[in-house]
């Protein structure tokens, strides 16, 4: 698995879900497993295939999140240079076609959230901003066609 950029919050978020899942979930399905088995015939006993599915399910987000975790990078925000756009900036930029001001933060791909203007340095808008600084204007190519960014501050 490729490196994940995330926060120390968002690191914390994700071992929390796992020990969620390791402890208090297994223990749900364990008990959705035993009182499936209390309705006789496992061949035909629908409860009892809906708890190994839940069962396997639980097992792969485990295995998924264990995965994400090894490979995880913690951005360190005290290390950020205020000069260049790296994974963890905070950015104001202008649109010159539209002259739209966006509050940005580059994040890692796990944490994207566009609609809360976190983009992921993977995407075209966050992969291009990356190492630019304060006055640069930025060509992107987005699905929509190229666009310049003009890069007006960064927190």
């Amino acid at each position: 698995m490729a490196e994940i950029w995330l926060t120390q919050e968002e690191f914390e978020k994700r071992k929390e879900h796992l020990d969620y899942l390791k402890s208090t979930r297994t223990l749900e399905i364990a008990e959705m497993l035993k009182i499936a088995r209390g309705f006789g015939d496992l061949s035909e006993n629908a409860e009892y295939d809906a708890a190994k599915a839940e069962q396997a399910k639980n097992e792969y987000d485990i295995a998924t999140l264990e995965a994400e975790l090894r490979a995880a990078k913690i951005i360190d925000q005290n290390a950020l240079h205020g000069d260049k756009i790296n994974v963890g900036s905070k950015v104001t930029v202008k649109n010159q076609a539209t002259g739209t001001e966006m509050h940005l933060e580059i994040v890692g791909s796990m944490a994207a959230d566009p609609v809360a203007g976190k983009v992921s340095n993977e995407s075209p808008i966050g992969g291009a901003l990356l190492g630019h600084v304060v006055g640069e204007i930025v060509p992107v190519n987005t699905p929509g066609g190229a666009i310049h960014l003009e890069v007006l501050e960064i927190h």
